[in-house]
C-alpha cells in the first residue's frame, strides 16, 4: 500500500512544477524576444542605403558634430536610412568615435556597416582653387570668399595688420598685396584660419623667390615684386615680360618716370574701365606719371616668370612701348619712333 502525500507535500510540487513551468515560458518569451530584437537589428544592418543612380556623393560634417546629427546628415544625402539601429551600431563596433568630421565623398548604395567603416578612414575632399596671375588682393579675396574658404572682410582686414605682416616676414610692407603667389591650391574643408590660409599663400611666394633670387640684381626683394606685378598688368604675352622689364629697368636707371597706366589705375578709388588724361595728372603713391620710381607696392600678385622677368631681363635699349591692340607692343628706343607708333597703331 502506497503511501498518501501529505497535503502540504502535494502543495509544495505543484508550486514547483508551476515555478518550471513559468521559468520555461519565460525562457521562450526572453528567446523570441531576442529573435525578434535580432531581426530587428539584422534587417537594418543587412539592407543598403537607398537605391540612388550617382556612385559616390559628397557630405559635409562639421566639426562637434554628434553621432545623431551624422546620421540626418547621411540621411539626407541618401546613404543610409535615418534610423537610431545606426547609431547602436556604431557602438557595437567601437567606432562611433572615430567617425571624422569633413567633408567627403561617400560610396552610395552600401550597407549601414560600409558607411561606417569608410567615414571612419575616408580621406577629406580636396578642392583645388586656382589664383590667376595678376590679381589684387580684393580679386583674389572675391575668389576665396565665393566658396566660403575665407571671410572676405576679415581676409582684407589681415591684408594690412602690421604684426600680422610681421609674422608673414613682410616687415615694412603697407600690406600682402603681390605676395599671395598665384597657383593652384588644395584646400579641404572645413575651411582654415584666413591667417592660415594666407600664409600658405604668401609661403608659396617667398619660396618661388628663394628659388630665383640667386641672380643677381641692385633690387630689393619688394622692388622686385612691384616691378614684376606691374609687368604681370602690361603685357599677357610670356615672350614679352623679359623685354618690358628692359623698358621698365633702362628708365629707372635714367630717372624717367614708368609711366605705367596699370599703376595710375590701381591707385584710383573707383576705375570704371575708362582711364583719363585727368586721371593721369592726379597723385597717388601709384601714379608713376608724376612719382619718378617705382610706386610703393605691388599692384597685384605676379607669377614666376615674371619675377623672373625683372631678374633676367632682355639686353636692350628700348624706353618706350605702345599696344598693337592684338595683344602684342611695339618697342621704341626714342620718343620720335614711340610717337609714330602711338599714331599708327593707337589712331582710334
Amino acid at each position: 500500500m502506497q503511501p498518501v502525500a501529505e497535503p502540504s507535500e502535494k502543495k509544495n510540487r505543484w508550486y514547483a512544477d508551476i515555478r518550471i513551468k513559468v521559468a520555461i515560458i519565460a525562457a521562450l518569451i526572453l528567446l523570441l524576444a531576442g529573435i525578434s530584437v535580432s531581426g530587428w537589428f539584422l534587417s537594418y544592418v543587412l539592407r543598403p542605403g537607398p537605391m540612388v543612380p550617382a556612385n559616390r556623393v559628397a557630405v559635409y560634417i562639421p566639426r562637434g558634430t554628434s553621432v545623431q546629427q551624422i546620421v540626418e546628415i547621411l540621411a539626407e544625402a541618401r546613404l543610409i536610412q535615418a534610423d537610431s539601429r545606426f547609431i547602436l551600431l556604431t557602438r557595437l563596433t567601437g567606432l562611433s568615435g572615430q567617425l571624422q568630421a569633413g567633408e567627403f565623398s561617400l560610396l552610395t548604395n552600401q550597407k549601414p556597416l560600409g558607411v561606417i567603416r569608410e567615414l571612419a578612414i575616408a580621406r577629406p575632399l580636396e578642392h583645388s582653387i586656382t589664383i590667376p596671375e595678376g590679381l589684387n588682393i580684393e580679386e583674389i579675396a572675391d575668389i576665396l570668399s565665393a566658396d566660403g574658404w575665407v571671410d572676405r572682410d576679415r581676409f582684407l582686414g589681415l591684408s594690412r595688420d602690421e604684426k600680422f605682416l610681421a609674422e608673414l616676414g613682410l616687415t615694412e610692407h603697407a600690406s600682402f598685396e603681390g605676395y599671395l603667389f598665384p597657383d593652384t591650391y588644395h584646400f579641404v574643408r572645413p575651411a582654415q584660419d584666413e591667417e592660415i590660409l594666407i600664409s600658405k599663400l604668401v609661403r608659396r611666394s617667398l619660396e618661388v623667390w628663394d628659388s630665383l633670387s640667386k641672380n643677381a640684381t641692385p633690387l630689393s626683394r619688394h622692388e622686385v615684386f612691384t616691378l614684376a606685378s606691374i609687368i604681370e598688368k602690361e603685357t599677357a604675352q610670356p615672350g614679352e615680360r623679359p623685354v618690358i622689364a628692359a623698358v621698365f629697368l633702362n628708365r629707372l636707371r635714367k630717372k624717367m618716370k614708368l609711366q605705367s597706366d596699370p599703376t595710375v589705375i590701381y591707385g584710383m578709388a573707383e576705375f570704371d574701365g575708362k582711364l583719363l588724361r585727368s586721371d593721369l595728372k592726379k597723385p597717388t603713391p601709384y601714379n608713376t606719371y608724376i612719382i619718378p620710381a617705382l610706386p610703393q607696392g605691388p599692384i597685384c600678385s605676379p607669377g614666376k616668370e615674371s619675377l623672373q622677368a625683372v631678374l633676367l631681363p632682355e639686353q636692350n635699349d628700348y624706353l618706350y612701348f605702345v599696344s598693337k591692340n592684338d595683344g602684342t607692343h611695339y618697342f621704341s628706343k626714342n620718343l620720335r619712333e614711340h610717337n609714330r607708333a602711338v599714331r599708327k597703331y593707337q589712331r582710334n
